[in-house]
C-alpha cells in the first residue's frame, strides 16, 4: 500500500496568501514563500499552489511566485491557475514546478489534458475539479456540478463524468475542490471523494473542509482518499503538519514520517 500524503494548498491573490469560504470572502492572510519554507521544514509531503484569480481575470499566473516558493522547498510542487496551453506549462516547469494543475480552461477545451500529458507526462498533469453539489437528476446523476472560474460559472456537466473524462484523457491525478465545504472546516465532502475514488484508477486528493485531524483520517480511510489537502487548520497555526502526521501514524494510517 502506497502511503498517504498530507498536501498544503496556498491560494494566492496578487502574490499574497488568501483564505476563503466557499470561495468568497476572500482575505489576504500572509506571505505564501514563508508559509511554504514553514511547512516544507515541518514534514510536509506535497505543495499545491493556485493563482485564484487568473482564470477569472483571463491572464497569466504569477512566475515569480513560483520561482520563489520553488527555490525554498525540495518536495513535489504543483502549480495551478490560468493554465490554457503546453506553452503555459511549460512555463511554470521552467519555474520550478514539479506538476501543474488545469482546471476551467480543460473544461471549455478538454484536449488540453491529452496535450499536456502528451508533452510533460502524465504523471505531471494534474485535473482539478471545483464541485458543487447539486440536487441528483438526469443531468446530474452524481449529484454534483463542475464549476469553474473560482466557482463563478456553473458548466452543466456532473462531476463524476468529467473525473472519468478526465482519466481518459491522461490526467495522472485528480483533485477535488468541494465547494461547499471549502473553508468551512466542518470536513471533507466524504461521499463525493469516496465515489469518484472508487471509479477512477489514479490517485484522489481530497480538498475543502479540513478543520480537525479527525477529518483527514475519515477522509483517507472512509473516503478512500489517496491525500488530503489542508489549509485554514495550518495557516491559522491550530495544527502543524507533523501534528497531523503523528496523528494519523498512531491510528494506523500509512504516512510518511521525518520526525
Amino acid at each position: 500500500m502506497l502511503s498517504k500524503r498530507i498536501i498544503s494548498c496556498l491560494d494566492v491573490r496578487d502574490g499574497r496568501l488568501a483564505k476563503s469560504v466557499k470561495f468568497v470572502d476572500t482575505r489576504d492572510i500572509g506571505d505564501p514563500v514563508s508559509k511554504a519554507k514553514e511547512y516544507y521544514d515541518d514534514g510536509l509531503d506535497e505543495l499545491v499552489l493556485y493563482d485564484i484569480t487568473a482564470s477569472s481575470e483571463n491572464r497569466n499566473i504569477m512566475l515569480d511566485v513560483v520561482e520563489q516558493v520553488a527555490s525554498e522547498i525540495y518536495i513535489p510542487f504543483s502549480v495551478g491557475g490560468g493554465i490554457r496551453s503546453v506553452e503555459d506549462a511549460n512555463r511554470l516547469l521552467w519555474a520550478g514546478a514539479e506538476k501543474i494543475n488545469v482546471n476551467s480552461a480543460a473544461v471549455q477545451r478538454p484536449e488540453l489534458i491529452e496535450e499536456c500529458a502528451r508533452a510533460i507526462g502524465n504523471q505531471n498533469t494534474v485535473l482539478s475539479i471545483d464541485i458543487l453539489k447539486v440536487k441528483t437528476c438526469r443531468e446530474f446523476p452524481s449529484g454534483y456540478e463542475v464549476v469553474i472560474n473560482g466557482g463563478r460559472t456553473r458548466m452543466g456537466i456532473d462531476a463524476l463524468k468529467w473525473a472519468l473524462q478526465g482519466e481518459e484523457l491522461g490526467a495522472g491525478e485528480l483533485v477535488l475542490n468541494s465547494i461547499d465545504a471549502d473553508g468551512t472546516r466542518d470536513g471533507y465532502e466524504i461521499n463525493l471523494t469516496r465515489m469518484i475514488a472508487e471509479a477512477v484508477s489514479i490517485p484522489v486528493i481530497a480538498s475543502g473542509g479540513a478543520g480537525k485531524p479527525e477529518h483527514l483520517y475519515e477522509v483517507l480511510t472512509e473516503g478512500r482518499a489517496d491525500a488530503a489537502l489542508v489549509a485554514s487548520m495550518v495557516h491559522y497555526n491550530e495544527y502543524t503538519v507533523s501534528d497531523l502526521k503523528r496523528y494519523l501514524d498512531e491510528r494506523g494510517v500509512k504516512i510518511r514520517l521525518r520526525f
